[in-house]
């Protein structure tokens, strides 16, 4: 299996949509920008969002094992997607770049 390299590459905050439909939540998202994860295969970096998990898992899940190619070319990349996480308030979006080199596991 190919090692996955996921990089925080945009983050946003709706504070009217949080202001207005949220309860206050002290520790959302601890991510930042520019921040690198790499996934040993499919496993989920260590530190990595939970629920940013589920929204990219099968995009990694997918590389890890040689694939490719999403949507029939959507990326220039074919080795690669770019995904955000599935929260309404505060999405942050996530590079997904299978590596040359297979995973240690």
């Amino acid at each position: 299996m190919k090692r996955i390299k996921i990089t925080v590459m945009r983050m946003a905050r709706y504070a009217d949509l949080m202001e207005k439909y949220e309860n206050p939540i002290e520790h959302a998202c601890s991510m930042s920008l520019g921040q690198v994860f790499i996934a040993e295969g499919w496993q989920k970096p260590q530190g990595f969002c939970d629920s940013a998990w589920d929204s990219v898992s099968p995009f990694v899940m997918t590389l890890a094992h040689g694939g490719g190619d999403f949507y029939d070319g959507w990326m220039k990349n074919k080795k690669s997607a770019m995904i955000s996480c599935n929260d309404g308030f505060r999405p942050v979006s996530f590079l997904i770049e299978a590596l040359d080199e297979d995973a240690r596991t």
